[in-house]
């Protein structure tokens, strides 16, 4: 692996930003009932508000991506770090929720850290260690989340929004931190085309999906996103309804989760992917992760360590699923690629939460809580049949 000092760098900037997210979603649920006034109406908020992202995301992902190859990654995950501190301070201060929806949409479409972090992962890696780079920022994502949500149950027990506030002020340090302290990882190239024909999100999704080998992985990457959002975006409510938690044992079980994740991703990644291959690592925790979300919705809570288990073998199948697609593609489109890709995880996002909380709170009226997570586990088990078809053939492109 190249670059070690910077890629240090970059992973406690990602672990910083994910300690923010973490601090706030064990609280979200508190937060929305009291602005609403109900819990019913607080989860399809949440939904719509997770979907504002997603919207936004989708449109502006495959640009930025295209700016971060034309200028550079850093300012584009600098601008990108700033504009999350202003949507967690809108949270904190909003008294309606409409606030909190414009200020989300508003991160969403400067919500370039995704791409530009594993852009720069693929920058700063040779491809016989890039497995093992993307486990690294695996685990830099599940360390943030190891502190976040105990820290941020235990803020929300004194007042809900007291979490937001602190995800804030961390987003805006990271900002500055990226500002002074994270290197360039690659020159920009100012040949690369900003032009909408390129840069708009359909455009940028179906020209990587029309590349040899990479059309079955497009779409068991967008049905694998899909249950993994319905996951995120419901978790934390099925396990309230289910098992009675509060919010500060919905941040343990999360924080041990996360620590789980980010001790297999930083040692399993690598020796993973080379022991099964790229193909059968992403197929199994494919399959991992649809059995995972099942058992999340369907067993008792004497049973959820095993599925957390599960579902950290599943984590790792995003690893896989990105080394294989930097392996196809060119060094100097990384970041176009990676913005391909956000477009691609914001569909899930902005069409995911509105349907999937909507589908949770049906499920509420019919005694079945979890009925959410065993819909996403049929939609993983369908992003496993799909990569099952992709061809197993792995040929680099020539570098342009």
């Amino acid at each position: 692996m190249s670059r070690t000092p910077t890629l240090a760098f970059l992973l406690v900037t990602v672990a910083v930003d994910m300690l923010g997210l973490g601090l706030v979603v064990p609280v979200l649920p508190s937060l929305l009932s009291t602005v609403t006034g109900d819990a019913a109406t607080g989860a399809l908020w949440s939904g719509w508000i997770g979907a504002s992202f997603g919207v936004t995301q989708f449109v502006g992902a495959p640009l930025l991506g295209r700016l971060s190859d034309r200028y550079g990654r850093k300012p584009v995950l600098v601008g990108a770090m700033l504009a999350l501190g202003l949507d967690w301070l809108a949270h904190a201060t909003a008294s309606r929720p409409l606030t909190m929806l414009a200020a989300h949409a508003f991160a969403g479409a400067l919500g370039g850290t995704v791409t530009v972090v594993n852009a720069y992962i693929a920058d700063v890696t040779e491809p016989e260690h890039r497995a093992k780079g993307f486990g690294y920022v695996g685990a830099a994502f599940s360390v943030g989340f190891v502190a976040g949500p105990v820290i941020g149950g235990l803020l929300g027990a004194v007042n809900p929004r007291l979490p937001f506030f602190a995800a804030a002020a961390l987003a805006g340090v990271n900002a500055l931190y990226g500002a002074l302290v994270l290197p360039e990882s690659r020159p920009g190239d100012r040949s690369t085309s900003l032009a909408w024909r390129v840069a708009n999100p359909v455009g940028a999704i179906l020209g990587l999906a029309r590349r040899p080998g990479l059309g079955h992985l497009t779409a068991a990457r967008l049905l694998g996103d899909i249950a993994r959002m319905t996951n995120q975006c419901t978790w934390t409510f099925v396990m309230m309804h289910r098992f009675g938690w509060s919010p500060a044992v919905v941040g343990g079980v999360m924080a041990a989760s996360a620590l789980l994740g980010a001790v297999v991703s930083a040692t399993l990644s690598g020796p993973y992917v080379r022991r099964l291959g790229v193909r059968r690592a992403a197929i199994v925790s494919a399959w991992a992760g649809a059995v995972s979300l099942a058992g999340f919705g369907l067993a008792g809570s004497a049973y959820i360590v095993p599925f957390m288990v599960l579902g950290s073998v599943a984590a790792l199948g995003g690893t896989a699923t990105q080394t294989w697609i930097t392996t196809r593609t060119g060094a100097d489109e990384h970041g176009a690629v990676q913005g391909a890709l956000t477009g691609i995880a914001a569909i899930a996002e902005a069409g995911v939460p509105a349907a999937a909380t909507a589908v949770f709170a049906y499920g509420l009226t019919v005694g079945a809580p979890g009925l959410i997570l065993v819909l996403a586990a049929v939609v993983g088990a369908a992003s496993a049949v799909v990569l099952a078809q992709a061809p197993s053939a792995m040929r680099r492109p020539p570098q342009r």
